[in-house]
This record gives C-alpha cells, sequence and structure tokens, in this order.
C-alpha cells in the first residue's frame, strides 16, 4: 500500500551521482563493502548471519574510531545490557571528556586559527571565533566554576541570548565534569523558574538582553524574577550585550559588541543583587589554562527540557559517550560535514537542536554560523541575504519557518545567490508538501537535498533520517538513522512497516544517547517510554513505510485523528486548507462525537486583508471532504489570528482540543503566547 498523501507518492529529488559518490555516507559503505541503503541499514542495525561486522553494537564501536572520537581511558565493552534496553550503559569503563574533543584538541597545530563560530547579531555586528579563542574562553569558564565550588555533577543554568560566549559555558561545563541546563532565551518567568526549580542549578549564566526585530528584549529582570520563584540560584553571571549592566564591580568594560549605545547612567534598567557580578570581571579575568576532566562514559553532561507539548517539562539527563557520538554521527553521515563547510541551524542553545549543532559539528573542527534575531528583520530576506554574504552550505529550518517564509513570496529569495548550499535540513513537524518542494525548488535550486530528521531530546539526536546520497520523496524522513532501530507497530505492538499501514513509531533498542532516566527519576521514564509494549521504547509519533520504502511521519500519534475507524495526522488536513490561497496557516485537533467516535474541528489563520466567513468555511470544509472523505469534513472551521505554539514553534494542538471541549488544558509553563489560547477560547 503506497502513500497516498497528495503530492508525496512521487520522487522528486535524484542526486546527482557524483555528488552522492563523494558523500561521507558512500565512503563509509565503499569501506565495509554494503551496496545500499537497504544493506546499511541492515548492517548498522541487526546481527547479519555470517557477517561479524553487523549489528547494533558493531557500529556504535566502529564509528569511535572511525570519526576520530578520543577516549582518554578505553571502554572494557560496548554496552552493558544487563537491566534490559530501559538502563544500557555504553562505553562503560571509558573516560572521555566532550570539550576535549570538540575544542581543546583544536586549539592547537593547524586548527587553532580555523573559524568556530561565525556570528551575526540583528543590528549587523559581526564576530569570528576560532577555536583558540574558543579554548581560552572555555577554560576560563571552566576556572570560574571551579572558583565558585562547581564540581562534576552539579547544575549550571544557561538563560543566554544567542551570542558566542553561549559556547564556552556550554563546554566549560562539560570541561569540569558539571551538568549544563541550557534554558530558551523566550521563556518567561514561569518557564525559567520551572527549570531552575527542577535541576537546583546554584549558578545561573544571564545577559541584559538581546536584539529581537529591531527591539531590546531584557532577561535581566525575568531572570531575577524566576530566581525569587525558584531558589537555589547563587551566583548570576551577566553578560553585557546591550551595554546597560551596570558597572558595580571590578570592571567597567563591555563585554562584547553593542548597538545600543547604553551606558552605565542606565543602571537602573537592569536590576542588580549581591549575587550578580559582570562577566567581564568574573569569567573575563580567569585563567586561560585549563584541563578537561577524564570523566566516565556515563557521567551525566545535559539536562535539556522537552517543550512540553505532552505535558509537564521533562528533564532528560545525557551522557558524555552519547552526546558525543550521536551529534558527531548525525552531522557527519546526514548531513556530510566536510572541511570548509559553514553550518547553520536555525535555533537556540535552550533547544536540542543547539547543542546537537555545536557538539556535532565542532567535534570535527567545523564551523557553525549563529544569528541572534528574527528571520524577517529588517526584510523577510534576512536569512537569505545572509546565507548569500557568508557562503552558507547548510541551512536547517522548521517547517512552520518556511511556511511563513514563503507566504513573503518568492522575489525575496530569488533576489540572492544561494549557492553556496549543498544541504538542507529541517526538523520539528510534518511537512505540507508544498512547502517541502517550495523549500527544495526556491531555497535549494532543485539540487540540495531536504534531510528531513526525527528523533527527539530523549536521544539528543534522530530516529530517522534521510542520507544526502538517497533519492527522495516530498516529506519524506528517509529512512532510520544509522544505528537506529526502528520500527512502526500496531496498538498490539505488532511489526507492520512492511505493510504500509500506519503505526506507532518505536525503538527496538537502546543507542549511546538514549537517556536511561529522567532528572525526576525512574518512575516516569519508565511510564512515558517503556509502559506500552513490552521491550519497546514508545515514541509517541504517528509513521508509516511505502512500497518504496520511504519513511514519513504524520504527527504525534495523540493528536492523530480517529475518524469513523480510520486515522490520519493533523498536518493531511492542515496541509489542504493551507493550499487555499486564502489560508496563512492551519490546526487541526480531534473532539469526542456520537456517530464516528471522534470529529475534526480545525483552526484557521487567514491571509492579510482576508475576512473568515460562511463563505470561505463552505469551500474548506468541502476541499477537505474531497481530499479525505466524507467522515473528515471538519465539524466547524474557526478562524483565529494565531495558534498557540511553544518556544521552539510548535503548534500545542492538545491546548487547543483541550479549550474547545472545556476542559483544563494542563501545563502551558513553555507556551511562547499565552493570550492566543484565549482567542482560541473565544472563537470556540
Amino acid at each position: 500500500m503506497a502513500s497516498t498523501d497528495t503530492g508525496t507518492d512521487r520522487v522528486v529529488h535524484e542526486p546527482d551521482e557524483a555528488f552522492a559518490e563523494s558523500t561521507n555516507v558512500r565512503q563509509f559503505m565503499r569501506e565495509y563493502g554494503i551496496d545500499d541503503h537497504e544493506a546499511l541499514i541492515e548492517r548498522t542495525t541487526t546481527d547479519v548471519p555470517g557477517e561479524p561486522a553487523s549489528g547494533v553494537e558493531w557500529f556504535w564501536d566502529e564509528i569511535v574510531d572511525y570519526l576520530g572520537i578520543e577516549f582518554d581511558e578505553p571502554y572494557e565493552q560496548v554496552r552493558d545490557d544487563t537491566d534490559g534496553p530501559q538502563f544500557s550503559e555504553w562505553y562503560p569503563g571509558g573516560r572521555l571528556n566532550v570539550a576535549h574533543n570538540v575544542v581543546d584538541r583544536h586549539a592547537e597545530g593547524d586548527s587553532a586559527n580555523q573559524i568556530a563560530c561565525l556570528w551575526e547579531g540583528e543590528p549587523g555586528d559581526e564576530r569570528k571565533v576560532t577555536f583558540r579563542e574558543l579554548s581560552n574562553q572555555t577554560a576560563r569558564v571552566a576556572n570560574y566554576l571551579e572558583s565558585v565550588g562547581v564540581g562534576r555533577g552539579d547544575t549550571v543554568g544557561l538563560y543566554m541570548p544567542m551570542v558566542p560566549e553561549v559556547i564556552s559555558i556550554l563546554y566549560g561545563c562539560f570541561a569540569v565534569g558539571a551538568i549544563a541546563v541550557p534554558i530558551f532565551s523566550g521563556f518567561g518567568r514561569e518557564a525559567t523558574a520551572t527549570r531552575i526549580a527542577d535541576s537546583a542549578c546554584s549558578v545561573l549564566f544571564t545577559a541584559d538582553g538581546f536584539y529581537r526585530r529591531g527591539s531590546e528584549v531584557r532577561l535581566k529582570g525575568t531572570a531575577d524574577e524566576a530566581i525569587t520563584d525558584a531558589g537555589h540560584v547563587e551566583h548570576t553571571v551577566v553578560y553585557d550585550r546591550l551595554g546597560h549592566t551596570p558597572a558595580v564591580d571590578d570592571s567597567s568594560e563591555s563585554d562584547g559588541p553593542s548597538e545600543a549605545g547604553g551606558d552605565d547612567t542606565d543602571a537602573a534598567a537592569v536590576p542588580w543583587t549581591d549575587r550578580d557580578v559582570r562577566w567581564a570581571a568574573s569569567v573575563g579575568e580567569q585563567s586561560r589554562a585549563y584541563e578537561a576532566k577524564s570523566l566516565p562514559a556515563d557521567q551525566a553532561c545535559l539536562l535539556l527540557y522537552s517543550s512540553g507539548t505532552t505535558g509537564e517539562p521533562k528533564g532528560i539527563v545525557h551522557t558524555h559517550a552519547g552526546v558525543q557520538l550521536q551529534c558527531a554521527k548525525e552531522i557527519h553521515f546526514g548531513f556530510d560535514q566536510k572541511p570548509g563547510d559553514r553550518f547553520f541551524w536555525v535555533s537556540d542553545v535552550g533547544w536540542m537542536m543547539g547543542p546537537w549543532t555545536l557538539i556535532g559539528n565542532h567535534t570535527f573542527g567545523g564551523t557553525v554560523f549563529m544569528y541572534e534575531g528574527a528571520p524577517d528583520h529588517p526584510q523577510p530576506d534576512r536569512f537569505w541575504e545572509m546565507i548569500d554574504r557568508h557562503e552558507l552550505t547548510q541551512f536547517g529550518i522548521s517547517p512552520t519557518a518556511i511556511r511563513a517564509l514563503r507566504k513573503q513570496g518568492d522575489d525575496w529569495v530569488t533576489g540572492h545567490d544561494l549557492s553556496s548550499l549543498r544541504i538542507l535540513g529541517s526538523t520539528g513537524e510534518p511537512w505540507d508538501p508544498e512547502s517541502w518542494e517550495w523549500f527544495y525548488e526556491t531555497v535549494g535550486g532543485g539540487e540540495a537535498p531536504i534531510v528531513n530528521i526525527s528523533g527527539g531530546t530523549e536521544i539528543c539526536g534522530c530516529f530517522l533520517m534521510p542520507m544526502p546520497d538517497q533519492p527522495l520523496k516530498p516529506c519524506t524522513l528517509g529512512s532510520p538513522g544509522l544505528g537506529m532501530d526502528i520500527d512502526i507497530v500496531s496498538d498490539a505492538g505488532e511489526s507492520i512497516a512492511d505493510t504500509g499501514e500506519r503505526g506507532f513509531l518505536v525503538a527496538r533498542d537502546s543507542c549511546p544517547a538514549t537517556t536511561n532516566s529522567l532528572w525526576s527519576g525512574d518512575e516516569r521514564y519508565l511510564d512515558e517510554y517503556w509502559s506500552t509494549w513490552e521491550g519497546l521504547w514508545d515514541h509517541g509519533d504517528w509513521a508509516q513505510r511505502d512500497d518504496d520504502g520511504f519513511w514519513f511521519l504524520h504527527g504525534r500519534a495523540d493528536d492523530a485523528l480517529n475518524v469513523a475507524g480510520r486515522k490520519v495526522g493533523p498536518a493531511e488536513i492542515e496541509s489542504v486548507l493551507i493550499d487555499h490561497s486564502d489560508v496563512n496557516r492551519a490546526a487541526a485537533v480531534g473532539v469526542p462525537d456520537d456517530t464516528t467516535g471522534t470529529a475534526v474541528v480545525t483552526y484557521v489563520v487567514t491571509e492579510e486583508g482576508v475576512v473568515g466567513d460562511d463563505s470561505l468555511r463552505e469551500e474548506l470544509t468541502a476541499l477537505v471532504g474531497e481530499e479525505h472523505g466524507k467522515p473528515f469534513r471538519p465539524r466547524e472551521v474557526l478562524f483565529v489570528d494565531e495558534f498557540p505554539k511553544t518556544q521552539s514553534g510548535k503548534i500545542i494542538r492538545r491546548a487547543i482540543a483541550s479549550v474547545y471541549a472545556g476542559e483544563d488544558p494542563g501545563d502551558l509553563s513553555s507556551m511562547e503566547n499565552p493570550a492566543a489560547l484565549e482567542a482560541v477560547r473565544e472563537a470556540s
């Protein structure tokens, strides 16, 4: 049974053979005598009869040396599964440090002057940070942390804007054996306090603020309010991005470039307490020498919080060995990292994709491009202009952002030379075919493959990701990632991947980056991921593999619309609506229905100047019925100005459905725009 989704049943991208042969994944296949991708996935996830160089453990052992990952002490075995896949211990006996692998070893010799970070602020200011400079700054952070008593296993909060210093903070935490707790800079008081309280971090790095859409966004006041609510924080290090931080300590110098023109007379704008120190006077005064500690492979290094789309945010624990191997593998193979590349993924360090981008690229001494501001400021071509001017080679973004940029029109894109782009990337949610093809044709020139990836904060990486040498259908996620034993199962837990049916995405085995607990303990961890079917990781996504072997996701399984016994993902309904010229965005949810079990309710944001009226409702209802059948015709089409979404841009459909049904929407601490939920309530 092939995919019946409009526009997803044909191959659109066929890679040039010369390009395909040049990719890192093809080199790996040649080295191990692997003929095709089906055999590649089998070799890296299955013990192949008669082939000792095969299986999950073989692969994760082999790529340590293949990718040049340096252990201080060798591991005794690849994995100890004594307590089952739920609690796999990877590389027991081994010792390493991510900080050594991503920065310190590149800070000497020929690579010392290579650019680790190319940064641009929204006002247009630019900086280049070499690996030697990054190593010096990382050492200063590590020495500061030790000076205030932070050591192995202690937590450190990062409530920072997207400035280069955030990299040295992250790596400085790794160097001393502390656990970095990235917190999205767009969070307000409640969401920030929740994460500080749960992690109990004693040190918080923050800033006076940052720029967004031409305005100053202040962070320090929100940080203070969150600390008041959460407690724990004894030291707050304040980076002076805007030029408004008061010179109340030993240094009056600005920490970095500023377009604000602030000075010490602006002190009232930035609140100050006895626990506060300026970056320049604390970190900046430390020694530039520090040797990263040799740590057990399973030493925790990152505490990442889920975005909270499915309930109370979860604190997810990651280890040095786990994030090191997973991020490096995916950047090397999936995004074909090469010397001279300039990698740009639109994200904040507070989300998984931030550390993933940094660790993965810096393992190989690569250059990461970092941008501070909005994608459409001062004009809708900001991304395209930066790609052109900086000659960026990989560009990753969410489907939501592309849909918004697509609506601005092609002229903003075609006015720039984007020929430097070799590979496009996306993650976060399902695509609609029209937007996927626009991204491929208009941005990528019909040549750059879209490496559409999906995994989660729980593995700091991907379950599914195409390889850059593979053909692509619109919206596809290719196939399982290398070393990822992934399947699709029915309600009964039986494999249905080969049938073409839709089912639940599961993992049949762990990988080094699979978390083996939550910060809050094992009970919720086991309940969330391992309780649905014995021995299977339930990831919660609604998935399908078509007759040609292409994998697709249809949204969260909890969001799936089960109407009269047939399930579709909300993205499939939304895609039909978005294709209407008067519709800018759409959200579909399921609500109880006496006849069909579930009825579809849709919310629509119209294009500017378009009035949502009964005539448009009828058109949209008819379109959905024509595409998906009469049972899926929306019970209601409701018009709103915006959708409630997380700070990472995901629509919070559970909250929309709950409001429609008159129920409690649950935890909303990570919602970007609470007012949108009230608008949904009024529309309902």
